[in-house]
């Protein structure tokens, strides 16, 4: 998530500057042969081009809005995540108790069952975040070869690159979970699926052991429940693609809208005077640069769990939910909130 009020100028550059090379090509080389070679033939009115120019924007607004609506709707989602991650801890603290066993627990027992459940519950926060990460064949990572070479740069300049969190790994559970767990729970193809499974067993056992009643064992299944629906959302995200009659069909008619931007452009200049169709060149450049800028802030936005700039902060959201779990438990030894790099909070 970039941070910062405003883009400087070196950061638009860096996103769509290689584009401005081939605009500034083709808006040059349909002028010279213009005006040069007399190609005539080399223009169209501009009535058909302003209503192409109007069409194309109003379909790139449209897949603007909806790649906005899925970033937006994934960072409502980590958001109730977060929420119902505090309830989480303080329903643990609160429910898990002597009140209604037989067995009279120790304060140390007790705030072991409470660390236990609080720490596996941070598991499935980084578990769900790695499996997030996991790229999808529409993804840019997954393009040809220039794109993932641009999107590789692009990620360790402003994507995961700036952190070196790889995600889950079994040396990270190993710092959450029980050693019995790792080894089995990792293995699992959605492993954060089988944490909350592995959090409701512990739920029945606690029942058998009457540390909690039935009501408290059904509002902890409740909220295990919320957590399922929460992972449900964002994999519903992550696995299902902005519709590519709408991803993909936008490229296609701004590229058509772009093509022929300069062979209406250059025509209405010419009327202007002599060598007045060179000022086409530049205003080709910068309308055509508009149209690029808006599919591409489309394109790169309609994928909040991509590991680059534009993502939902997962990492520090679940640095934030760490930090709150620990303090509840009274821990002293609580890890830095994430910062910031190059603009971009991961």
């Amino acid at each position: 998530m970039y941070i910062n009020k405003n883009f400087s100028i070196g950061d638009v550059f860096r996103f769509s500057g290689g584009h401005l090379v081939w605009l500034t090509v083709w808006a040059t080389a349909v002028t010279t042969f213009y005006e040069y070679f007399h190609w005539e033939f080399l223009h169209i009115p501009w009535l058909p081009l302003s209503v192409i120019g109007t069409a194309v924007a109003f379909y790139v607004g449209f897949k603007n809005n909806s790649a906005y609506d899925r970033l937006w709707e994934a960072r409502k989602i980590w958001g109730a995540i977060i929420n119902s991650s505090r309830m989480w801890g303080t329903t643990v603290k609160g429910f898990v108790s002597n009140q209604f066993s037989e067995k009279d627990f120790s304060k140390e027992e007790l705030e072991a069952i409470h660390k236990k459940l609080m720490y596996r519950h941070i598991a499935w926060l980084y578990a769900l975040r790695s499996q997030l990460l996991i790229p999808t064949p529409w993804e840019h990572i997954n393009q040809n070869k220039h794109v993932r070479r641009v999107t590789e740069k692009r990620m360790k300049r402003y994507g995961n690159g700036l952190s070196n969190f790889d995600g889950v790994t079994e040396k990270e559970l190993e710092a959450f979970l029980p050693p019995d767990e790792v080894t089995r729970l990792i293995n699992f193809k959605n492993t954060a699926t089988q944490i909350i499974d592995q959090q409701s067993q512990d739920l029945q056992h606690l029942r058998k052991l009457d540390l909690i009643d039935d009501f408290r064992h059904m509002e902890l299944q409740k909220l295990l429940n919320d957590f399922y629906t929460h992972q449900g959302k964002c994999e519903r995200i992550k696995k299902f693609p902005l519709p590519r009659q709408y991803g993909s069909m936008s490229f296609v008619f701004v590229g058509i809208f772009i093509f022929l931007l300069p062979l209406g452009m250059v025509s209405e200049f010419h009327k202007l005077g002599e060598y007045s169709a060179w000022f086409s060149i530049p205003f080709t450049i910068l309308v055509g640069w508009v149209y690029l800028m808006m599919e591409l802030i489309g394109d790169y936005s309609e994928n909040p769990f991509e590991g680059l700039g534009n993502d939902i902060p997962m990492l520090s959201l679940c640095r934030v939910i760490e930090i709150d779990l620990k303090q509840m438990l009274g821990e002293t030894d609580i890890p830095p909130a994430i910062e910031a790099k190059n603009g971009v909070l991961m």
